[in-house]
């Protein structure tokens, strides 16, 4: 299965120049959610991670199901202003702009290997 192939390509959105890759065609297949699960679980087989960092909101999807399947804890990384707590912030470019992300300030110990 060309997993390629489960992912709708929609050109200029969110603006012109830029081809959207919407996943929500992928979820829609069990099994194709199980293999790209099973493909972004093959580089930590042998590692020993105990957290799964996910930045909303592709990464809630696919980063809380890998932490479920390593048994380890899930740290989500929001837009400003969705975390309740202290947070980090780290702000990068897109092809249409800046934006930032947030964590909480707690999320990371000392001993976390993601």
């Amino acid at each position: 299965m060309d997993l390629k192939e489960k992912i709708r390509n929609i050109p200029d959105f969110p603006k012109k120049g830029i081809m959207f890759r919407d996943i929500t065609t992928l979820l829609q297949d069990a099994e194709a959610t199980k293999k790209a699960v099973k493909e972004m679980l093959k580089p930590f087989e042998n590692e020993k991670i105990n957290a799964v960092i996910g930045i909303e909101a592709r990464g809630f999807i696919f980063g809380a199901i890998m932490a479920y399947e390593l048994g380890v804890s899930f740290v989500p990384v929001r837009k400003p202003g969705k975390l309740p707590f202290e947070t980090e912030k780290a702000v990068y470019e897109k092809e249409y702009g800046t934006d930032e992300l947030q964590i909480h300030k707690d999320a990371i110990k000392k001993e976390t290997k993601f």
